[in-house]
C-alpha cells in the first residue's frame, strides 16, 4: 500500500468524522461548554468583590460646599492610589443644613447609600458622627483625608526611575510561566483526548467497521479519525482562546498586562510552540488512546478504562513538572525525551530558555513516535479485532502443523 493512498485515504475519513461532529448541534454544547463555568464563576466572583468592596468601604457624607468636598475628594484620590488595594472610605457629598443635628440624625438612619458616619465643618472644626471608634482605622482615614486637604504645601516631586527586573526575579517568574503553561496544556490534553477513547465504539457495533478496512488501509483509518479529532479540539481551542482573550483584556488592568514578563523566546514564539505543541501531546495521548479503545466493544468497557487511563495522564504530567525543577539534570532531561511527557517538559523549556533548535529536535522526535504509536496501533486492531493479521506464522504454530509420516522417513507440514 502505498504511502500516498494512505494520505489520501486518511484525509477521505478525516473529512467524514471531521465534518460530521462541527456540523452537528452538539458540537455547539461542546464548545459553550467550558465557557458555563467560567462566565458563572466570573459573574458571582464580580458579585462577591463588589459586595466585599461595598461592606469593606463605609460611606461618610459629608456635610459641605462643592468647593470643600472637591478638595477632599482629591486627596481621598490620591491616597487611594498610593494604598490601591486596600479598603478606603467612600465619600459622600450633603448640602449643609441650619439644624445639623436633626439633619445627621437623618443621614445615619438612611439606607440609600447607607451612612456609617457623618462628617461636619471638614475644613473647620470637624466633628465625625457615626458608627466609628475613636482610634479606628475608619476614624483615622478620615482624619488622614482632612489633613492632606488642608495642607496648602507643595507636593514633593519625586523622580521616579524604573530598573530592568533583576536576573533572579525573571528566573522565577519564567519558572512559573513555564508551570502555568505545563498546566494548561495538560488540562486542554486531558479534557480533548479522551474523546478518542470512544471512536471507534459505533462502527464496530454497526459492522462498519468490516466496510472501512475493506476498502482503506487500517492505519488510514486511525489516522483520519485522529487528525479528525484534532481539528475538531483546535476549533474549539480556538473559541475558547477568543473568549479568554477578550475577558481579560476587558477585565484586567492594562498595567498588570503591560508588566507580564515575556517567556525566553518571546510570546509569539512561545504562543506558537503552545499550539505545537498542544497538537504533539493530543497526537501522542491520542494515538495510544485511540488503540487502546478500539479494543473496548461497549461503553462501559471504556468507562472502565477510564480511570486507569486518567491516573496515567496525571504521572505524565507529574513527570513533566518535576522535570521543570531539574533543568538539565536526569530528570529534566528524561522527561524531555520521553515521547509522552515531552511536550509538556518543552513547552516549559520554551518560558526558561531561548534556545530554539531544541524544539525543532524534539518536535522531529515527537513526529517518529507519533507514526510508531499509530503502526503499532492500527497492528494491534488488525489482528486482534479484525483477525486479518496475516504474515508468518508464530513458531508454535508452525510445530503444531508438522505431522509425523509414518511411511517416510521425517515428517512432513501439513497445511490447514
Amino acid at each position: 500500500m502505498s504511502l500516498s493512498r494512505t494520505v489520501k485515504s486518511a484525509w477521505v475519513i478525516a473529512r467524514r468524522d471531521f465534518t460530521a461532529t462541527v456540523l452537528s448541534k452538539t458540537f455547539l454544547l461542546f464548545l459553550l461548554g467550558p465557557l458555563f463555568p467560567l462566565l458563572v464563576g466570573a459573574m458571582f466572583g464580580g458579585i462577591g468583590a463588589q459586595v466585599a468592596s461595598d461592606a469593606d468601604q463605609p460611606v461618610v457624607a459629608v456635610l459641605a460646599p462643592p468647593a470643600d468636598f472637591a478638595r477632599i475628594e482629591a486627596a481621598r484620590s490620591e491616597l487611594a492610589v498610593a494604598v490601591r488595594g486596600a479598603s478606603f472610605v467612600r465619600l459622600y457629598r450633603v448640602d449643609p443644613a441650619a439644624d445639623r443635628t436633626s439633619q445627621t440624625k437623618k443621614l445615619l438612619g438612611s439606607s440609600q447609600p447607607p451612612i456609617a458616619a457623618v462628617l461636619a465643618d471638614p475644613l473647620g472644626t470637624a466633628t465625625l458622627t457615626g458608627s466609628f471608634r475613636n482610634g479606628s482605622a475608619d476614624a483615622a482615614q478620615v482624619q488622614l483625608l482632612l489633613t492632606r486637604a488642608r495642607s496648602d504645601a507643595v507636593p514633593a516631586v519625586l523622580d521616579v526611575r524604573e530598573v530592568a527586573v533583576s536576573a533572579g526575579t525573571t528566573a522565577t517568574i519564567r519558572s512559573v510561566t513555564a508551570r502555568l503553561g505545563q498546566g494548561l496544556l495538560f488540562l486542554l490534553t486531558l479534557l480533548l483526548a479522551g474523546m478518542l477513547l470512544s471512536q471507534l465504539i459505533e462502527e464496530k457495533s454497526n459492522k462498519v467497521i468490516e466496510v472501512l478496512a475493506a476498502a482503506v488501509p487500517v492505519d488510514a483509518i486511525f489516522m483520519g479519525k485522529l487528525f479528525a479529532m484534532l481539528a475538531m479540539s483546535l476549533v474549539g481551542i480556538a473559541v475558547w482562546a477568543t473568549a479568554a482573550v477578550a475577558g481579560i483584556w476587558l477585565l484586567a488592568p492594562p498595567e498588570v498586562l503591560a508588566r507580564l514578563p515575556a517567556p525566553a523566546v518571546g510570546w509569539p514564539i512561545f504562543g506558537l510552540l503552545a499550539v505545537i505543541y498542544f497538537a504533539m501531546s493530543y497526537l501522542l495521548i491520542g494515538a495510544a488512546f485511540l488503540g487502546i479503545g478500539a479494543q473496548a466493544s461497549t461503553v462501559r468497557q471504556v468507562q472502565t478504562l477510564s480511570m486507569p487511563i486518567t491516573m496515567s495522564q496525571v504521572l505524565i504530567f507529574a513527570f513533566a513538572s518535576a522535570g521543570v525543577s531539574d533543568g538539565n539534570g536526569p530528570v529534566g532531561l528524561a522527561s524531555a525525551i520521553f515521547p509522552l511527557s515531552s511536550p509538556f517538559a518543552m513547552l516549559a523549556r520554551a518560558a526558561e530558555s531561548g534556545a530554539i533548535w531544541t524544539h525543532l529536535l524534539a518536535i522531529a522526535w515527537q513526529i517518529l513516535w507519533v507514526a510508531l504509536i499509530l503502526k503499532f496501533a492500527a497492528r494491534i486492531f488488525r489482528r486482534s479485532v479484525l483477525k486479518s493479521g496475516g504474515g508468518r506464522r508464530s513458531w508454535w504454530r508452525r510445530s503444531r502443523a508438522q505431522t509425523y509420516d509414518p511411511q517416510r522417513s521425517g515428517s512432513i507440514g501439513v497445511a490447514r
